[in-house]
């Protein structure tokens, strides 16, 4: 049976192989992009918003690295890493190991970006055990995203005055 390929199809990769994970790492990337922008949206702090604006052409500049380059630059990503760090001290105390995902919207949009970059380093991993190489700076940025938003959500909660509620798994002791 021949594939239908749409003429108003969205996007030319979208009928690739299902095991070509390419096209699925665009679509990833493209929705955070698209998320970070909605958490832009949901901050007033000036400074933070033009912060999210970079995070969120940082992560469309990763978008098309497994079909072309990885063009972020170690300047970029030693910026990002600072960002990171920045937000863990900021944060320092305001969880253990684990929180419930909870508290203002923003805080909430943070914890969704911070799975999602969780998802994207699954996905580089799936595509590095297909026999592709990859880039370790690839990896560490996805890493660093997940960090990021993670910090960023407790800094927002922090923020909107909204305590943090400590999770403790009845599995993992």
């Amino acid at each position: 049976m021949e594939l239908y390929r749409s003429p108003y199809e969205a996007y030319p990769f979208l009928s690739d192989a299902s095991d070509d994970l390419r096209c699925d790492f665009e679509l990833l990337t493209d929705a955070m992009a698209s998320r970070t922008g909605l958490l832009r949206a949901q901050v007033d702090d000036g400074a933070l918003g033009e912060e999210l604006l970079w995070v969120c052409e940082l992560i469309y500049n990763i978008n098309p690295t497994l079909r072309t380059f990885l063009s972020v630059t170690e300047e970029e990503t030693k910026r990002l890493a600072g960002a990171v760090e920045r937000l863990r001290a900021a944060t320092a105390g305001r969880c253990g190991l684990f929180v419930l995902t909870q508290g203002c919207a923003p805080a909430c949009t943070a914890h969704i970006l911070r799975v999602q970059a969780k998802e994207l380093v699954r996905l580089i991993y799936r595509h590095c055990r297909q026999g592709h190489d990859v880039l370790p700076g690839l990896i560490d940025l996805a890493n660093l995203l997940s960090g990021y938003f993670f910090y960023l959500a407790l800094y927002l909660n922090g923020l909107a005055g909204v305590e943090e509620i400590p999770y403790a798994s009845r599995n993992y002791q």
